[in-house]
């Protein structure tokens, strides 16, 4: 079983509201953000894997349970609890210091011209082989 894939984040100034605590939506912000670089590391953001550029956030989900603030160095843990024909999740913690903040949960679908259509065996073989769970 893969490694969870982890990448470090600081939470900015202009990311959090008047009391120092971040907005909600910075949290799908920081999800994106984690998504990419663990993508990146995972090999997918080539020529040889069209299936990334083709696939579609179609449901985003936060569960929310303590506040991250200003300056506050976050850990962000990706990993891939589903794989399906055509979609795949993203589980997405979003911890401070080992605490539990916020699980994000992201399903993407691959489509071609408006249709979901299957991922490729390579881009399956590629998720399988970094999915775990958390």
């Amino acid at each position: 079983m893969a490694e969870v894939f982890t990448t470090p984040l600081r939470v900015r100034w202009g990311e959090v509201d008047a009391q120092g605590v971040v907005f909600n939506p910075n949290y799908f912000v920081y999800a994106d953000v984690a998504a990419t670089e663990f993508f990146r590391a995972a090999g997918a953001m080539t020529d040889t894997y069209p299936d990334m550029g083709q696939s579609y956030v179609v449901d985003a989900r936060a569960s929310f349970r303590a506040s991250a603030r200003f300056d506050d160095l976050l850990d962000i843990q990706v990993s891939v609890p589903r794989i399906g024909r055509s979609s795949y999740e993203l589980r997405i913690d979003i911890r401070r210091d080992g605490q539990l903040l916020t699980e994000v949960s992201l399903t993407y679908v691959r489509a071609l011209d408006g249709r979901s259509e299957p991922l490729s065996d390579a881009y399956r073989d590629l998720l399988s082989r970094v999915a775990t769970s958390v």
